[in-house]
């Protein structure tokens, strides 16, 4: 039997959304207010789920407690009060939409879930509009 167990925290960070190959103008009717030259930001939420068989010693899926650390030193301390174009490496050359977003967090943590679980990332750029991301599918 699996179980789903998921953990939620938040990190706030700006970034703009464009393409250094096209002109302001195509960037600004693609992206619009996104676009602006001068960032801007988001209060973001995360989710991220681990599923798996539920440990018979433990009676875990996986320690909240390991998850929380987890989340915190792979995503909130590099993202928190951040600009994602310029402090985050994994946006050097990719664009910071909540897609690559949530991707690379995934990416980040995936190699700290033990394989035989799977791992979940949901992220909220504002309470309307959030992707989520389960793997390469």
């Amino acid at each position: 039997m699996k179980v789903k167990v998921s953990r939620r925290a938040h990190f706030n960070a700006a970034h703009r959304l464009y393409r250094p190959d096209w002109s302001f103008e195509k960037n600004d009717e693609i992206f619009g207010k996104c676009n602006n030259p001068n960032f801007h930001g988001h209060n973001y939420e995360l989710i991220v789920s681990v599923y798996g068989e539920i440990d018979s010693e433990t009676g875990f899926v996986i320690d909240v407690k390991i998850l929380k650390d987890l989340i915190k030193s792979e995503v909130e301390n590099a993202f928190d009060h951040k600009n994602l174009n310029v402090e985050v490496p994994e946006f050097k050359d990719l664009n910071p939409t909540a897609e690559n977003i949530a991707v690379v967090i995934w990416n980040k943590l995936r190699p700290h879930i033990d394989l035989e679980k799977e791992l979940e990332v949901t992220l909220y750029e504002t309470p309307r509009n959030f992707v989520t991301f389960s793997g390469m599918n």
